[in-house]
């Protein structure tokens, strides 16, 4: 595994070798060794997947609220998305800076989001499916999210979006005194 930093601190890209032959293709998907630049010494204690139907559909800006900080690694094992890491760390140079990357199966890219990001996507191809694993389990009373369409952000999603959920719909937008999460 390649770990590629990205502009912004703590975010990182790591890009898989893909040992392909007659019979198909291997692909190491976790190694904490090839990984310990990036994730430290934390541990992975969740792993979720979705599944989204249709191009176009957003997902996002989720993020967990101290004390239940977490830090995610994404890929996407079939499909295409583009992935947005937002740093919302108080205090962070990069504040309210965000890095999109595209992942698939054929780039063989995960992203490595650290704590105090909010993260989202959009699916590029319809039935797009993504593997998460986190450090952190999930706490339904520490969840927060942004708008994916916050101006503030001025996210620019490559298609129309479309099927957001009434609660990414009704997320707010950041007030002007929004000065981050302690990390």
């Amino acid at each position: 595994m390649k770990l590629m930093p990205t502009a912004i601190k703590g975010l990182f890209i790591a890009e898989t070798d893909l040992i392909s032959d007659h019979r198909g293709i291997f692909s190491r998907l976790f190694c904490e060794r090839d990984l310990a630049d990036a994730i430290g010494s934390q541990k992975i204690v969740q792993v979720n997947r979705s599944l989204t139907f249709s191009s176009g559909t957003v997902r996002g800006m989720h993020y967990q609220n101290p004390p239940h900080l977490e830090m995610k690694l994404v890929r996407c094992m079939q499909g295409r998305i583009l992935d947005i890491a937002i740093d919302i760390r108080a205090g962070s140079p990069t504040f309210l800076q965000w890095h999109a990357e595209e992942l698939s199966p054929e780039n063989s890219r995960m992203s490595i989001i650290p704590e105090g990001f909010a993260h989202g996507f959009q699916a590029l191809e319809g039935d797009s499916e993504l593997l998460y694993l986190h450090t952190n389990f999930y706490k339904p009373e520490s969840e927060c999210a942004i708008l994916y369409s916050d101006p503030r952000l001025a996210i620019s999603w490559p298609l129309p979006t479309i099927n957001l959920t009434d609660r990414d719909q009704r997320c707010p937008k950041l007030s002007h005194d929004f000065c981050g999460i302690e990390v």
